[in-house]
């Protein structure tokens, strides 16, 4: 035994050098030759991941093979590379990467986010692109926009005459789960006329379940790489990831059950959907209709999942690139005004700022797009390939997971000039969708966005609403503290606690919501 230890060292330095050069003679990507047994190098990681990874690839390169545990990861922090992955071979990275999330946050894989690339992924697909993101869609939904975005000016400005600070993490995720639910099933949990102590519980499960779910999820859980982990700690993430999902089921069927009573009341009152214009459904009810014509595939497992991905997702993506470019302004006050001239100049005093208006606002979408590069909200986008194939001129085998590290190459100084400067100028006369694959903030391929078209809309339209109407400022001297936490989504650390008075100008408008 002594001798067996006497000679360890040496034992992991052959071990670490051989697997080094048997890569190299399989021309496999460049990697931290410090590869240790059973951890690989997840010595190596820290939070936040993506910007460990960023440093990693600094030094050996924008396309590099770590192991995580059991599992090779594909690492891609560069343009070229993104481009490879995400056009070149996009049916062969189209999968996700077989993670705890996606077995009970995804309904055993089922879900639109965490389905293989198949037939069965192709259909949900389908159903986002024609039944809740299509061009028309969205343009018969915008009523839901302008309803939830006037709630939200009308509490500001409450707020403002009582001279109280506002937590803007929380107005921005109501004013999205607002608008998300009341797509997805004609309710509103937040504001309003709401007092029920019913609607207030369900509130706050909706909000705890949407907050734990994005803490939870994602590639960052080391159970997913480490067997033997997750047995020393008895399955813990594990159990964890199966009581958030039953929150989640409970919540969701207790929703699809309500409108299944509502069909069910209607056709004894012979009072039929057909009455209703296709434009005005929810979601549930377009879902409980596929049902009706096809029981064995849209089960309400179908139903709960896709109804899950759309709640979680479509709210907090949002949310924190709302929260990140009010910060952003609030440390960077002449950035502020000059949107507030702009408004001011294209729209007036004497309306309030409408959606379509935002096309005519181009240096507000110039800040979206500098905060979405800065901070986009999922830095880390996983996939995982189907079969071998070559990526920057290495060889990378089939089963890999690859991480696009997409806050690393947005935040690149060899792409960007002075990357993590705050710079909105940066992006006018660009037209940042074909800018290659330097800014992505919504991925690409198969698996890109499929919300972005109503992401863009609605940040647009609620940060320029915030800005003809309120004066904004810091609640003291200190700057906005601009600490990244980690999670599925890329949150503050601290939420923006702000200051806001009403324009002179804007309050006979304020005054009328």
């Amino acid at each position: 035994m002594e001798t067996f230890f006497l000679y360890l060292p040496l034992y992991l330095a052959l071990y670490m050098v051989t697997r080094h050069f048997i890569g190299k003679i399989r021309n496999l990507p460049p990697s931290p030759i410090l590869n240790l047994p059973i951890l690989g190098h997840l010595y190596l990681l820290r939070k936040p991941i993506f910007r460990i990874l960023a440093k990693i690839s600094g030094r050996y390169g924008p396309v590099l093979l770590l192991h995580f545990g059991s599992r090779q990861v594909l690492v891609v922090s560069s343009p070229e590379a993104a481009e490879e992955c995400l056009n070149k071979h996009d049916i062969i990275f189209a999968n996700r990467p077989a993670l705890l999330s996606g077995k009970h946050l995804g309904y055993n894989y089922t879900s639109l986010v965490w389905a293989p690339y198949g037939d069965h992924w192709r259909n949900l697909r389908k159903i986002s692109s024609l039944e809740i993101f299509s061009a028309h869609r969205l343009q018969m939904l915008q009523g839901i926009r302008v309803d939830e975005v006037k709630l939200m000016l009308r509490r500001l400005y409450f707020a403002s005459q009582a001279k109280q600070s506002v937590n803007m993490k929380t107005v921005f995720f109501e004013l999205l789960s607002n608008i998300i639910m009341r797509m997805a099933a004609g309710k509103r949990y937040y504001g309003g006329d709401l007092d029920e102590i019913e609607e207030a519980e369900q509130a706050n499960r909706f909000k705890m379940i949407v907050e734990e779910t994005m803490r939870v999820a994602g590639p960052s859980n080391i159970e997913d790489y480490l067997p033997l982990y997750r047995w020393l700690t008895l399955d813990k993430m594990d159990k964890k990831l199966r009581v958030l999902q039953q929150k989640r089921d409970g919540f969701m069927q207790e929703l699809i059950n309500e409108f299944k009573m509502k069909r069910q009341e209607e056709m004894i009152r012979d009072h039929s959907d057909k009455k209703k214009g296709e434009n005005h459904k929810t979601l549930i009810e377009v879902l409980l209709e596929l049902q009706e014509k096809e029981p064995n595939y849209y089960k309400d497992e179908i139903i709960r999942g896709y109804m899950l991905v759309l709640l979680a997702s479509g709210t907090d993506t949002s949310r924190v690139t709302m929260e990140w470019a009010l910060s952003l302004m609030l440390n960077h006050p002449t950035t502020l005004k000059k949107a507030q001239e702009e408004i001011d100049n294209v729209i007036g005093n004497d309306r309030l700022l409408d959606e379509s208006d935002v096309v005519n606002l181009p240096y507000l979408r110039c800040i979206v797009n500098e905060t979405l590069r800065m901070y986009p909200a999922g830095p880390l986008l996983p996939h995982q390939s189907s079969e071998e194939c070559v990526v920057g001129g290495y060889r990378v085998p089939k089963g890999t997971m690859l991480l696009v590290n997409l806050w690393a190459i947005q935040n690149d100084p060899k792409i960007w000039e002075n990357p993590r400067k705050f710079e909105p100028e940066r992006f006018e006369g660009v037209q940042v969708t074909k800018d290659g694959y330097k800014w992505m903030p919504f991925g690409a391929g198969r698996r890109g966005c499929a919300g972005e078209s109503l992401a863009t809309r609605t940040v647009g339209f609620a940060l320029g609403s915030i800005i003809q109407c309120f004066h904004w400022e810091r609640i003291g001297k200190e700057m906005i503290d601009m600490a990244e936490g980690s999670g599925l989504s890329l949150s503050k650390v601290q939420p923006l606690i702000a200051n806001c008075q009403p324009r002179p100008e804007m309050v006979h408008l304020l005054s009328q919501l």
